[in-house]
């Protein structure tokens, strides 16, 4: 049981680092969207730019709603586990793409995406790295448990 114990431990303490990031991200955005709309090139748009700062705030808000179950019980909300490892390469392709088509000439701009990718990234590895340990330990307590109620009988 001390395999899956510290798996489950990994996964939340894994999960929750991702989640606590992002919602910082997201609270800065909807609450400071001033301070970010120049590395989005948007600082001379006014009310327009600040708003779209806050919209995506409010979308990494929505997108970390599946976090706090799986952060809770990693192992009874696996299929949720997945569904964030799916939303996190989502992410990183998505920004990879962006990035990749992003012309020269925005260097504050590609900055700011270039930190997403490397977020995401690190975050993806880490998540997924702890969902296997958690399948490898929940698959060795499996194999063990039935190789003690065979030699029982």
């Amino acid at each position: 049981m001390k395999g899956t114990q510290a798996a489950a431990i990994a996964a939340r303490v894994a999960v929750a680092a991702v989640f606590v990031v992002n919602v910082q991200c997201a609270l800065s955005f909807v609450l400071q969207p001033a301070a970010f709309a120049g590395s989005f090139e948007l600082a001379g748009a006014g009310i327009a730019g600040e708003t779209a700062v806050r919209g995506l705030g409010v979308a990494f808000l929505m997108w970390n709603a599946t976090y706090p179950a799986v952060i809770a019980s990693p192992r009874r909300f696996r299929a949720l586990y997945v569904v964030v490892l799916v939303q996190q390469a989502i992410g990183l392709v998505g920004e990879s793409m962006i990035r990749l088509g992003l012309p020269a000439g925005h260097a504050d701009l590609a900055a700011s995406i270039d930190r997403f990718v490397a977020f995401d990234a690190a975050g993806l590895v880490l998540m997924a790295g702890t969902f296997a340990a958690l399948l490898v330990a929940d698959r060795r307590a499996a194999r063990c448990a039935t190789a003690d109620i065979r030699s029982e009988t």
